[in-house]
């Protein structure tokens, strides 16, 4: 009878699900940041290369 106790202890334990699910999400939630980095770059490295020159061209008046 001992046995068949421990059997359905284990069948309803869920804390592995739980931990399944969490590194699902985490997963899910870094593939998203590496997405929206990758298609981010190229506009920031136009960006920041436009700032540059704006202000590699501006003359500093002193008085």
């Amino acid at each position: 009878m001992n046995m068949l106790n421990t059997f359905k202890n284990f069948i309803n334990d869920e804390d592995g699900a739980v931990t399944v699910d969490w590194v699902v999400l985490t997963a899910a939630i870094v593939g998203l940041g590496i997405a929206v980095l990758a298609s981010v770059s190229g506009g920031v490295l136009n960006l920041s290369s436009e700032i540059s020159s704006a202000l590699s061209d501006t003359t500093i008046a002193s008085y």
